[in-house]
C-alpha cells in the first residue's frame, strides 16, 4: 500500500519550495513519534507527506515553517511547520494504517522467511495500528476493505488490468474524499473533482508498482497484470520484457493524462506548486527511470 513513488522533482523546485517540502515530511516524521512511538517513524513515505500537502491544500491557513533540530539525528538542522498538527495527526494515521496492512498481507504472500519477518514486523505494528484504528477508524475500514478486495481480485484465473488497479484507486479515492473535510457534502465539485484526482493517483500508483515489478515477480512466480497479459514467464527474453514495459508505459500515461485533468480543475489554496511539481513533473519522472532506466535510478533520501 505504501510505495513512496508520489514524491517531487527535486531539481524542479525552488529553494524555498524544496524547504516547504522538507518542513512537511520532517513534520509528518516528528508527529508520527509523538503520536506511535519511534519505531512509528519507519513508515515515513513520499506518499503520506503528499497526503499532508493536499490536506493543507483546502484549509483556510498555510502553516508557517521554523527551524530545529532533527528528531532522529539532533546534529542535523532541520525545518518544521509550526502549525497544522490536526493535518499531521491524520497523514501519520494513514501512514501507521497503511503499513500495517501492507505487513498483513505480505504475511500471506511470502516465502517463509519473507513470512517469519512480516510477522514480527507486525507484531511491533499492531499496537500502533489499535490507536491509529481508534482515532481514525474511516481510514482503517478504508485500507483493509481495499486489501480485502485486492486479495479476491488476485485470486481470479486472468484478472483483466483495470480490475486489479480498482482497488487501490478506490482506496485514494475515498482517501482523497477525507481531505475535503467531513462537513463537505459529498456531491459538491470541489469533493466530486478530489475524488477524481484520488482516484486516478491510486491507479496509477498501483500500475507504476506492478510495472517495476515485473522481472522480481516473474523470479518469484508472484502475481502481476502485466505478466498476464503480456504472456510473461522464466524464459520471457528481454524483448519480451521490453514491449511489457511499453504497454505498462502506454496505460501509464493514459491514467497520468486523467490525473491531471483533475489537477487542473482543483483549486488549491497552499502548496499548489510543489503539488503540481509532484503530478506534473515527479511522477512522469519516476515513470521514465523506473521503466526505461531503472539501472541508474538512485534513490535519496531527504
Amino acid at each position: 500500500m505504501l510505495f513512496g513513488y508520489v514524491r517531487p522533482q527535486k531539481s524542479e523546485l525552488l529553494v524555498r519550495e524544496y524547504e516547504q517540502y522538507k518542513g512537511v515530511y520532517c513534520s509528518l516524521c516528528r508527529q508520527l513519534g509523538k503520536s506511535y512511538g519511534i519505531a512509528s517513524r519507519l513508515t515515513l513515505s513520499y506518499d503520506c507527506t503528499f497526503y499532508a500537502l493536499m490536506l493543507f491544500a483546502f484549509r483556510p491557513e498555510c502553516p508557517g515553517f521554523q527551524n530545529g533540530r532533527c528528531v532522529v539525528n539532533p546534529m542535523k538542522k532541520c525545518t518544521y511547520c509550526s502549525s497544522g498538527e490536526t493535518e499531521f495527526v491524520a497523514a501519520s494515521a494513514l501512514s501507521v494504517i497503511m503499513t500495517y496492512y501492507k505487513i498483513k498481507d505480505d504475511t500471506a504472500d511470502s516465502r517463509l522467511f519473507g513470512k517469519l519477518r512480516a510477522f514480527i514486523l507486525l507484531l511491533f505494528a499492531a499496537r500502533a495500528h489499535r490507536k491509529a484504528a481508534r482515532d481514525f477508524p474511516r481510514f482503517d475500514t478504508i485500507v483493509s476493505a481495499a486489501m480485502e478486495e485486492q486479495r479476491a481480485v488476485e485470486r481470479e484465473t486472468e484478472p483483466g488490468i483495470d480490475v486489479c488497479a480498482e482497488p487501490t484507486a478506490k482506496m485514494l479515492q475515498q482517501v482523497f474524499e477525507a481531505a475535503a473535510g467531513m462537513d463537505k457534502d459529498p456531491e459538491t465539485p470541489e469533493v466530486r473533482i478530489l475524488r477524481q484526482f484520488g482516484y486516478f493517483l491510486g491507479r496509477w500508483v498501483y500500475l507504476i508498482d506492478a510495472a517495476d515489478d515485473i522481472e522480481k515477480d516473474i523470479k518469484t512466480s508472484s502475481f502481476n497484470p502485466f505478466i498476464i497479459k503480456c504472456r510473461l514467464d522464466g524464459s520471457s527474453t528481454p524483448k519480451d520484457l521490453d514491449k511489457a514495459k511499453s504497454y505498462a508505459n502506454q496505460v501509464l500515461n493514459l491514467t497520468l493524462s486523467q490525473l491531471v485533468a483533475a489537477l487542473n480543475i482543483l483549486d488549491l489554496d497552499h502548496f499548489d506548486t510543489i503539488i503540481n511539481n509532484v503530478i506534473l513533473k515527479g511522477l512522469p519522472e519516476i515513470q521514465k527511470e523506473l521503466l526505461f532506466k531503472k539501472e541508474k535510478m538512485h534513490v535519496r533520501s531527504l
